[in-house]
């Protein structure tokens, strides 16, 4: 389990406790009132993150519930649960105990999230791709302004299943998003993208996978944002969403 998920179980679990001694020693309904605090500040903290992201979404409404994807504004969440608990307990010690516990969970679990994210790194010098044409890439060209490298290969699914609006996006975005094959020779790269009516135009080759290498990635697909310094900046291990990829590149254009 990636920490920052093994973080927000843990944090719900505690949470989760505390509230049912609080209702074994004081109030009855602390508990109850902890579950319902629970499931309302999870559906803000979601329709809050679309709303961060409308037109991402607007494009894919489905993906509204595709919550295994992530993406979720915590304070909108942790904002609706203290008012669910203030609804549900009044001004009573039981109210007192739970949003103090609420309160403290969510200031934790904020600073170990900060202290635990990766910290930016340098992309390595010296990762030399091709084009399908078979031209010569090279990624320390592209050091002075922000840029998104995609992992992938063909015969990874998730790949396949993200790579038709990763190209969308690509079509469209401000900055180079880069769809980097890895491992595959040409020929059956375009095979693919012929054989799935997809253009070739944002696609590099890396033969010899010097780029998950250099950035460390085990799996496909993953993301990886760069800014104008050659910083990696976030990296995206597996299928990312729309919203996911267009938050990360406006906050590429922010640097």
């Amino acid at each position: 389990m990636a920490t920052d998920r093994a973080l927000a179980v843990a944090t719900v679990w505690t949470f989760l406790t505390v509230a049912a001694v609080v209702g074994a020693r004081t109030d009855g309904n602390a508990s109850r009132a902890g579950w319902i605090a629970l499931l309302v500040g999870i559906v803000a903290a979601r329709l809050g993150y679309v709303l961060e992201n409308l037109s991402a979404f607007m494009v894919e409404p489905w993906t509204v519930i595709a919550i295994w994807q992530g993406g979720f504004s915590p304070w909108v969440g942790v904002g609706a649960a203290a008012l669910t608990l203030l609804l549900r307990l009044g001004r009573s010690r039981a109210a007192g105990l739970m949003l103090g516990t609420l309160a403290a969970l969510s200031l934790t679990h904020a600073a170990v999230s900060a202290a635990v994210a990766p910290k930016p790194r340098p992309l390595p010098t010296g990762i030399a791709l091709a084009s399908l044409a078979g031209e010569p890439v090279a990624l320390d060209a592209m050091r002075g302004h922000g840029f998104v490298l995609n992992l992938w290969a063909t015969w990874c699914p998730p790949c396949r299943r993200e790579m038709p609006m990763v190209m969308d996006v690509a079509a469209t975005a401000s900055l180079p998003v880069l769809l980097v094959n890895q491992g595959e020779p040409a020929g059956r790269v375009k095979a693919f993208l012929s054989l799935h009516d997809m253009s070739g135009d944002s696609v590099l080759l890396d033969a010899t996978q010097k780029a998950a290498a250099a950035t460390g990635a085990r799996a496909y697909p993953t993301t990886i944002f760069v800014d104008a310094d050659g910083q990696i900046v976030r990296v995206r291990a597996g299928e990312i969403s729309r919203a996911a990829l267009t938050a990360g590149i406006r906050e590429l254009e922010r640097n």
